[in-house]
């Protein structure tokens, strides 16, 4: 095999604890053409100072300020030569050779623009992990779920997605992108900060005529919510208005006509639910989001215009035709296997 330049390029802010627990495994990697790149989001802690001494083979990017996960990787990347970059979260354990079946199988696919390995729990290895579990898909109102994963339920690995498939995102804990692809379509959108960008950058690799992919034989072990747990209010005000711009972003301009409005009201909802389940903070983090969303409707509006379209909306791969908030809450359908014309979906 011709090994090609990779560099594992680490998204860090504060907690040294992370480093220490999560940077011997990666260290470890016996891929050959390889780099490891901390990417220090301006660590108010010794985290720098702390890897200089304990891993001097470390290249180091001191970021002037917090960029978040977005603004940081795009501004470190600038600085990182290598063929594929792999953004790997501070909080993920890998293992033995799980970089060399995703990179072959991108040098075998050269249309391949981004991919990842399988995500599962670090504390608890037998069960698929929330930020990517075995790929990413997203349903016709923009809703994301994954092989593995459907809103909160999580799924236990027993083999079942060990196969590789083209998906519609690669999580961004660990995602293997041609570096190429990636300053093509200009990185990271910067305005989302955290949360959704991944998934925003792969609908736009699409669009630009690339394929998204899981590669079941690559496994790694992410603990999660390092950043921002999964309970934080900022979590859902990001993930709600990032949704948003999301969808506003790279949709057809006809479908917006009836998914904005629809998707308004099912926020709604949604913010109606967490009042009822007494967590009026995450009930106003989603109003917040759309007050956000619609006072600079017309700067996302703007951002239409950067979008590479070399292909027609119906061409992007792994878009589920149904709801899958129907599917999953009316339907009580746990796992991803579970759901109608999955076949379609992952042929």
């Amino acid at each position: 095999m011709n090994y090609p330049s990779v560099a594992i390029v680490i998204i860090h802010w504060n907690k040294r604890e992370l480093l220490e627990k999560f940077l011997p495994s990666v260290l470890q990697s016996g891929y050959p053409n390889l780099q490891v790149v901390l990417a220090d989001n301006a660590s108010t802690d010794d985290s720098v100072k702390w890897t200089q001494i304990h891993y001097p083979s470390i290249q180091i990017i001191q970021l002037p300020q917090n960029y978040g996960y977005a603004g940081g990787y795009n501004h470190a990347l600038k600085q990182v030569k290598a063929d594929y970059y792999i953004l790997l979260n501070n909080d993920v354990e890998v293992t033995q050779n799980w970089i060399e079946p995703i990179i072959e199988a991108m040098e075998n696919n050269t249309s391949m623009a981004a991919a990842q390995p399988k995500m599962l729990q670090y504390n608890q290895k037998d069960h698929f992990e929330y930020a990517g579990a075995a790929g990413g898909f997203l349903d016709h109102l923009g809703y994301v779920f994954c092989r593995g994963r459907i809103f909160e339920s999580l799924e236990k690995d027993h083999g079942q997605y060990n196969n590789s498939v083209q998906t519609f995102w690669a999580s961004g804990a660990c995602l293997f992108v041609r570096a190429k692809a990636f300053h093509e379509v200009k990185g990271f959108d910067e305005d989302f900060f955290a949360h959704m960008e991944e998934v925003d950058l792969c609908w736009r690799l699409q669009l630009a005529g690339h394929q998204i992919w899981y590669i079941g034989t690559s496994e790694v072990y992410h603990l999660g919510g390092s950043t921002l747990q999964q309970g934080n209010p900022q979590k859902t005000y990001l993930n709600f208005r990032n949704s948003l711009q999301m969808l506003l972003k790279n949709s057809p301009s006809r479908t917006l006509i009836w998914l904005i409005p629809i998707r308004s009201t099912l926020d709604l909802l949604s913010s109606i639910f967490f009042l009822m389940n007494a967590k009026p903070e995450h009930s106003w983090a989603i109003h917040r989001a759309h007050a956000s969303f619609f006072f600079k409707f017309g700067k996302w509006w703007k951002t239409r215009k950067t979008v590479i379209r070399r292909v027609e909306p119906n061409a992007v791969k792994g878009v589920y035709s149904k709801a899958i908030i129907m599917e999953h809450f009316w339907s009580n359908k746990q796992n991803f296997t579970e759901l109608t014309k999955i076949k379609s979906l992952v042929s």
